[in-house]
């Protein structure tokens, strides 16, 4: 059995403790004018490596950036772009955390690099801490994106020649198709791409599924070392589309397994072509799972799962929880590994 134990994407920016609250304190003294834009950048690039540490010492060996940056998954990525000026705030699906709504103006087109530099950072930060304090095995980090459908599907145009849904995302996933060819030249070995819109509104699906296409002919054009693709979704349950989750061309499928427990006995019934990342993890309770329980599940869909090694992983990025019991879910993964190997 391969069970790689993986982050999902965010991570909480604060703490309880004072060092823990130095980005909310420079954001705060930015938003009066008080501090530069250097000074909030080493800000953010100080809880970056914290949060990276904290993932190593959960024992996690696929690792985020956890986000720190991202002000909200839709406008990090949507406001870098031409052609996008960003709006009022809108509730991220049914949780208590808002984004700011892109608006398009024009086609959106990448003219600078949306992630690449914060992968840099994050991998060169990661080697600097396993270099100071070796771990078993070598981990790795991953780049995550949001993904087209979801990004067109929660954006609002001023021209009629975005009208369209399935214009905007197939924009959206030419310019994020650019930023995946730049991040595998970066170094990037796993990249992954968060479509949770296409679970709430499955009637979609061809507009989602031709948008991911653009992502996926990357690997065609794409040189140097192989690379995985992997595509999350999350905040609904994904039973109903399971199957035609399992049949798109990515190399990973994530899931999260806690709006539905039955999706467990269909994993197992139905089998997969390839890896999954199991979800199984809340990431939005802060009341630990049982390891045992989880062990038992897994043991149940690993025999039926076909490609490679599977992820053990969070349902979701763990920005919703406080940052102690986000890190407790993290730990959680290692013991849940341990009693499926016991």
């Amino acid at each position: 059995m391969n069970l790689i134990l993986a982050s999902t994407g965010s991570y909480p920016r604060i703490g309880d403790s004072a060092e823990l609250q130095v980005l909310r304190r420079t954001i705060a003294a930015a938003d009066r004018g008080e501090c530069t834009p250097a000074e909030l950048a080493e800000a953010e690039q100080e809880m970056t490596r914290r949060a990276i540490a904290e993932q190593l010492e959960a024992g996690l060996e696929l690792l985020t950036d956890g986000q720190i940056r991202w002000y909200d998954p839709i406008s990090h990525l949507a406001g870098k772009l031409a052609g996008v000026k960003i709006d009022g705030l809108l509730r991220f699906f049914d949780t208590n955390f808002y984004f700011r709504q892109p608006v398009l103006t024009a086609r959106p087109q990448r003219t600078r690099p949306l992630l690449t530099l914060e992968y840099r950072f994050a991998s060169d930060a990661l080697a600097a801490l396993v270099a100071a304090r070796p771990t078993d095995g070598t981990p790795a980090m991953k780049a995550v994106l949001t993904g087209p459908y979801t990004l067109a599907k929660f954006s609002l145009v001023e021209t009629d020649a975005m009208g369209a849904l399935e214009t905007r995302a197939l924009a959206y996933a030419e310019a994020l198709a650019a930023e995946i060819a730049a991040l595998v030249e970066a170094g990037a070995e796993f990249i992954q791409v968060d479509e949770p819109a296409i679970v709430k509104y499955p009637h979609d699906w061809e507009v989602f599924a031709r948008a991911l296409q653009v992502l996926t002919a990357v690997r065609r054009q794409a040189s140097g070392k192989p690379w995985t693709l992997a595509l999350h979704v999350y905040f609904h349950d994904p039973t109903p589309l399971y199957e035609k989750l399992i049949a798109l061309p990515v190399d990973v499928v994530g899931l999260d397994f806690t709006y539905n427990p039955r999706l467990v006995e269909v994993v197992a019934s139905v089998g997969s072509p390839v890896p999954l990342a199991l979800g199984l993890v809340d990431a939005r309770n802060t009341k630990l799972e049982n390891p045992e329980e989880l062990a038992r599940q897994i043991e149940r869909m690993l025999p039926r799962i076909r490609g490679g090694p599977c992820y053990l992983c969070p349902s979701a990025g763990l920005e919703y929880l406080p940052r102690d019991r986000a890190f407790a879910k993290l730990a959680l993964l290692k013991r849940v590994r341990q009693a499926i190997r016991h």
